[in-house]
């Protein structure tokens, strides 16, 4: 059963330059780790403030952030990113985020309808 994980942060308002032209080209490493630890449909949305808001869909996610965590192609990348955001102390970005509860999914109630009348 796909999984689909939306969480949030915040990006330090004076980063949020930074953090956009880091994301232009994310490095073919962790492109790869990402996609490697089951991860697909991968989105990252930055309001003006520095709300950041990701979407991923993935078949086991404790399983995903888990090779993620063991992945030494992530390891820097990580390190580098933490800096950017606010108020996660001592975390990683990629195990430190708050999920967000799913409440709607558009297909799912279609799904139990019957349509076909």
């Amino acid at each position: 059963m796909v999984q689909r994980v939306c969480f949030q942060l915040r990006v330090k308002p004076d980063r949020i330059a930074e953090y956009v032209e880091r994301h232009r080209a994310v490095e073919p490493g962790m492109l790869a780790a990402i996609r490697d630890a089951g991860r697909r449909d991968y989105s990252l949305f930055l309001r003006d403030d520095g709300l950041l808001v990701g979407y991923y869909e993935t078949d086991d996610d404790a399983a995903s952030a888990a090779a993620l965590a063991a992945d030494p192609r992530t390891a820097a990348w990580e390190a580098a990113s933490a800096e950017l955001f606010d108020s996660l102390p001592g975390a990683r970005p990629d195990q430190g985020a708050p999920t967000l509860r799913e409440v709607f999914h558009l297909e799912d109630q279609l799904d139990r309808l019957d349509l076909s009348r």
